[in-house]
């Protein structure tokens, strides 16, 4: 069968440039080699195997998670070292166990005594062993325990005393994408350096080997100019990027790898909008540039090269109607695309834009589709 090109697909569609990709992952790759960090990279933003082996240092991983059903995925896929990234809740712990059965050596993390006590109570009741990190908040973002705080040491003191060793510390820096500069950057990147390797020292201090020191966020990785005392790095959207991370001066434009694949359907000649047929569904709601000096809507249209049209956003959107527009608001604006012309837009938050979709349309060189990469969302 012969391969599709880009302008015979239905739209909308979700597009992955392999060559930025690539470029993207190998840029990542150098610099923590550079830092001389292991990197444990987290699949939450891709959710396809096709793209998590291009990042992975073997095919057992290791890899972050943000959920269990991604844990599931991967493992299914032979990926047996993985990281669940987010807190662990009670009614998680059957599915841990069930994962623990089919070979996953999986870590869990928690940031409380209440959660210490119920994880050591179902590791007595189940004869089970759980390997634990400890969170740690080293920048007011989200949730962990503060590096100074004493309940730090309490914990880690009752997990041990229970059977269940501490195997480390993690932090993420989500403060990072509210920087307004590449030196404010480079400046959250060593709080976040300094504030878990204190955390891992103070538990070192007090009996406990804690091996695994873990940050990461995209930014913060990719702008580090050291990592003394971090055994391991984790990332996620720097595989694809997006005007979010543009915006942060992180990436370039043309380094976004997916865009969306949408088509002209009509026009409000009066109020200067060309109607496309993807709108929030396609898109997201996501309006993460909103806070940034520049507001780029709901996504950047481009042509079919990827190349953004000058100054045209998506400034509305509905659930399947798109609203593209010149971002200063004027109508007398001499784009006129008909209806039935292809553009792409570029996400703002490539995250929550790639979930809308169950596979990536893989775009290799003229406008030819590759492949076609699966994808999956949900818990």
């Amino acid at each position: 069968m012969s391969k599709q090109i880009l302008e015979q697909l239905e739209t909308p569609a979700l597009l992955l440039d392999e060559t930025r990709m690539d470029r993207n992952i190998e840029r990542m790759r150098s610099h923590l080699r550079s830092l001389g960090v292991s990197f444990r990279p987290h699949v939450k933003t891709n959710k396809s195997i096709d793209v998590a082996r291009r990042t992975m240092e073997t095919p057992q991983g290791p890899i972050t998670v943000s959920t269990l059903l991604e844990a599931e995925y991967f493992a299914a896929h032979g990926v047996k070292d993985i990281l669940y990234a987010v807190c662990i809740a009670p009614n998680k712990l059957d599915h841990v166990m069930s994962l623990q059965d089919k070979g996953v050596q999986l870590s869990l993390l928690l940031d409380s005594m209440e959660a210490a006590r119920f994880l050591a109570e179902r590791a007595k009741a189940a004869q089970r062993h759980f390997d634990v990190l400890i969170e740690i908040d080293s920048d007011g973002h989200r949730s962990g325990i503060a590096p100074d705080s004493g309940e730090l040491v309490e914990i880690g003191q009752f997990l041990e005393s229970s059977g269940i060793t501490v195997k480390g510390v993690l932090t993420h820096a989500g403060s990072s994408y509210d920087c307004r500069s590449v030196d404010a950057i480079r400046a959250m990147a060593e709080q976040e350096r300094a504030a878990i390797v204190h955390a891992a020292e103070r538990l070192r201090a007090a009996g406990m080997a804690c091996p695994v020191v873990s940050m990461g966020s995209t930014p913060t990785a990719l702008f580090a100019e050291h990592l003394e005392g971090v055994t391991e790095v984790r990332a996620g959207v720097f595989v694809f990027f997006d005007l979010v991370m543009a915006g942060l001066n992180v990436c370039q434009m043309d380094d976004i790898a997916v865009s969306v694949l949408a088509t002209v359907i009509g026009h409000q000649r009066e109020k200067g909008w060309t109607i496309l047929d993807a709108g929030w569904m396609a898109m997201s709601r996501d309006r993460g540039t909103e806070k940034q000096p520049l507001d780029q809507g709901y996504g950047v249209v481009c042509d079919l090269d990827g190349r953004p049209l000058d100054d045209f956003i998506l400034v509305g959107a509905n659930q399947e109607h798109g609203i593209m527009a010149h971002r200063s608001g004027m109508t007398d604006s001499t784009l006129h695309l008909p209806v039935g012309t292809q553009v792409r837009i570029l996400p703002n938050h490539v995250c929550s834009t790639a979930a809308q979709y169950g596979h990536y349309n893989v775009l290799g060189t003229n406008h030819e589709i590759t492949a076609t990469w699966p994808r999956f969302s949900g818990w």
